[in-house]
């Protein structure tokens, strides 16, 4: 390698960490819950969250930090100190995911995200408030959570019924929504880097609306059977302004992107 192209290659490297730096500063401190920001209130006197809103980062993909690759975009990371603290025999298995990610994401079968992953897909989400409950509908394959506020619904028991998405109750701390979620199956992943839970898993999410167009999302994971310890993620995800925006339509059919990927690839073996 030329001298030339060497300095080139160190003085991009050194403008790419200085203009990073402060980005990563600012997403967070744009997240940050306690700014001092009250929210306006719905009729029934809650904090008023109702929207249409997009995570912007990389989590999708992974949700520590890491490096771009082909069709990978890079991140900074969302998970709080950059670690996930599996057992040894769970950090073996997400290599093994990882390796095989391609192929056994669930995702790539069509199946439904779980929670937290389908807030941090590259697709909007709708909040709406009623006196009772809250209902978040997702562009991603038009799944819409009920949440009750109620105070009077409960956990269904773990033993006999699991959900892809999780059961969730909800209730009022503040200006935060604070979301329970439970009876998950050990189907879905967090990202499509391999990253993964069992059906032990409990996570609770705080949705803090710190200005009008930033809603702090803000997530606590326990999973006994996978992890040392309890761990989080934090991001800000963001209110959608174009004008006579709504979510549209999203479909996802098993072997379907497969098939074409195929018949593309033989057409250009044809040429």
């Amino acid at each position: 390698m030329s001298s030339w192209v060497k300095d080139l290659t160190m003085t991009v490297a050194a403008i790419t960490a200085v203009a990073i730096a402060p980005m990563a500063t600012s997403g967070q401190a744009q997240g940050a819950v306690g700014s001092g920001y009250t929210p306006p209130r719905t009729q029934n006197g809650q904090p008023d969250l109702q929207g249409i809103w997009q995570a912007l980062n990389s989590a999708e993909w992974d949700i520590q930090a890491h490096a771009a690759e082909k069709g990978v975009p890079a991140g900074i990371g969302v998970v709080e100190g950059n670690e996930i603290p599996y057992q040894p025999w769970a950090a073996a298995r997400k290599k093994e995911n990882f390796e095989n990610r391609l192929t056994a994401d669930p995702l790539s079968k069509c199946y439904r995200p779980g929670v937290p992953r389908i807030t941090y897909l590259s697709f909007p989400f709708q909040i709406f408030q009623f006196p009772d409950m809250v209902a978040i509908v997702y562009e991603y394959l038009h799944y819409t959570r009920f949440i009750y506020t109620d105070g009077k619904s409960t956990h269904p028991d773990s033993n006999v019924i699991d959900f892809w998405m999780g059961h969730s109750l909800g209730r009022w701390e503040g200006n935060t929504l604070v979301v329970d979620t439970t009876n998950f199956n050990d189907q879905t992943w967090f990202d499509r880097a391999g990253n993964f839970h069992s059906d032990a898993l409990h996570v609770v999410e705080r949705f803090t609306r710190t200005s009008a167009d930033v809603v702090n999302y803000d997530v606590s994971i326990e999973d006994p059977k996978v992890f040392t310890r309890p761990w989080k993620m934090t991001m800000p995800v963001y209110r959608r302004q174009e004008k006579d925006l709504q979510l549209l339509e999203y479909e996802c059919y098993p072997g379907r992107y497969d098939e074409l990927e195929k018949a593309d690839e033989e057409a250009r073996k044809a040429k």
